[in-house]
């Protein structure tokens, strides 16, 4: 391969070209900057980085314990502690380099309003992109999570599609009985990509108090554990997505090259690591290696022509009629 020749790792997600299909995922690496302290780690080893979560004002977040580590994953109930958006649209976004990756806004919101507003005040900055967080609870309507109600996912798409025309990624949750008809009326709306998924809800209980370890008692389980149902619903989210040309991003417990592998070969155009930085914060070098040493062995280009080529087993037709 020549100089000139581009990376077989090299991605277009939403228009915005990435370096890897690897996104470091909101709330594992603060605001960018944090990150970059870690000693030998580079922005190039990833094709974007998805900011922390942030709301219109400044939130304390929940009270403690916030993170618990469980068998193969781990518990989290932040509660989306952040300085609110003016500071970090004035403050913080200005000492980021997006001349080394791509930067993406997590917006998140506790009314159709307040995600209106801090998407209006991200499309006047430089960042590249929006993540829609619609896993908050709508508290004008009872705390049902605005995710968890397709039309009211639909409302804050359609919400934010009118205050950017920068791109919408929608996280979606996996805590609901129809993600594929989710992401549908989320793409009518005006979606222009999606994260799959967000975490599953789960608890921890200190058996000698019998309280719940976690602070806000129910926490949002990620890692290993919920990798399976990840990649289920990648898959299920692929068949709606792939006649609209929207990209995935695929996470849920991706710790090793054939991990990441599966999530794209499930239809994830880009893969989201989270979970996994926390205990070895230079995985990313190592998953790219395997990426492309998996494309180098199975002849192929890019890791674009991966993408959906999930072969499914043929089901014999039922006997009984049900």
């Amino acid at each position: 391969m020549t100089q000139t020749d581009p990376s077989p790792l090299a991605i277009e997600f939403c228009g915005m070209p990435f370096s890897t299909p690897i996104v470091l995922l909101s709330g594992c690496v603060g605001f960018g900057e944090e990150y970059t302290r870690v000693k030998g780690f580079s922005n190039r080893d990833a094709g974007a980085v998805c900011l922390k979560g942030t709301t219109l004002e400044p939130r304390p977040g929940n009270r403690p314990h916030r993170v618990y580590e469980t068998p193969a994953g781990m518990l989290n109930a932040i509660g989306l502690q952040n300085p609110g958006v003016d500071k970090v649209v004035n403050e913080i976004l200005p000492s980021l380099d997006f001349s080394e990756t791509r930067f993406i806004a997590n917006v998140s919101g506790s009314s159709v309003e307040e995600y209106h507003e801090v998407t209006r005040r991200f499309d006047d900055s430089p960042i590249d992109a929006m993540e829609i967080n619609i896993s908050c609870p709508n508290v004008k309507e009872g705390g049902v999570a605005f995710g968890n109600d397709p039309a009211m996912s639909a409302r804050v798409v359609e919400t934010c599609r009118k205050a950017t025309n920068k791109p919408l990624i929608i996280k979606l949750s996996p805590n609901q009985t129809d993600i594929a008809g989710n992401a549908k009326g989320c793409i009518e709306a005006g979606s222009d990509a999606f994260s799959v998924i967000n975490t599953l809800m789960g608890m921890a209980i200190d058996i000698e108090s019998r309280t719940p370890v976690i602070g806000n008692n129910q926490g949002g389980l990620s890692g290993p554990a919920i990798k399976p149902v990840a990649l289920l619903k990648v898959h299920q989210v692929y068949q709606v997505c792939r006649d609209h040309n929207i990209p995935i991003i695929g996470q849920g417990g991706i710790t090793t090259p054939e991990d990441a592998i599966e999530f794209i070969i499930a239809g994830a155009s880009a893969v989201g690591i989270g979970t996994a930085l926390f205990y070895d914060p230079l995985i990313c070098s190592k998953i790219n290696s395997g990426i492309e040493a998996y494309l180098e062995r199975h002849d192929l280009p890019s890791v674009d022509r991966l993408v959906g080529t999930l072969q499914l087993h043929q089901q014999p037709a039922p006997k009984c009629g049900c």
